[in-house]
């Protein structure tokens, strides 16, 4: 009888346990809704002194407004004809070393110079004609007369003037600037000159 009595013991305690775990359960559980999901409230705001710390949204670019110029009036040199213009042009041509097709300085600020005039007289065209001396083969005079006109377009391109207004031509040693055949005949022979084709 012991051992039935003890398991009856166990028993008992063990539903009793059940039954007052399910009265927590049930009382949990009871009338009670379940916890519903609510939005996060949005951060506090930051204090004004690190709001100005903080770098803002970047300026919007603004592209600068292109005006076209207005057409120059009493002027000696917008009324002269192009072969006035071709014979006391105000656009001067730049001079190159033996064999080379870089702009020196001396270039550089002639070709300032003809940006100003090409920038005044905006509705010009120049053909700016690749000139060399008479040493070296025809074949080699052309190809070298066409990079010194080349380098002083993409010059002038790149101060603003517009490439269309541009053109090039090469005719190596075929016309010479000066006839002499010497260094000082040669070194105004190679050269870039600009003719201007449209007023």
């Amino acid at each position: 009888m012991p051992i039935r009595r003890a398991t009856q013991v166990r028993t008992t305690t063990a539903s009793a346990a059940l039954l007052i775990l399910m009265a927590l359960v049930a009382a949990a559980c009871g009338g009670k809704k379940p916890p519903v999901a609510r939005p996060a409230p949005p951060p506090p705001l930051a204090a004004p002194a690190a709001a100005a710390s903080r770098p803002g949204p970047p300026e919007p670019l603004v592209e600068p407004t292109v005006v076209p110029p207005e057409p120059v009036k009493d002027d000696a040199i917008a009324s002269a004809s192009l072969d006035d213009l071709n014979r006391n042009s105000p656009l001067k041509p730049v001079f190159f070393d033996l064999d080379s097709s870089e702009l020196g300085a001396e270039a550089q600020a002639v070709l300032n110079a003809n940006t100003a005039a090409l920038k005044r007289y905006a509705t010009w065209t120049v053909t700016i004609e690749g000139h060399c001396d008479e040493r070296g083969t025809a074949e080699y005079n052309l190809a070298l007369g066409e990079r010194r006109a080349i380098a002083a377009r993409a010059y002038l391109v790149s101060l603003g003037i517009p490439a269309d207004r541009l053109r090039t031509v090469s005719y190596g040693k075929e016309f010479p600037f000066d006839p002499g055949h010497d260094e000082a005949a040669w070194s105004k022979n190679r050269r870039a000159h600009f003719v201007i084709t449209v007023k």
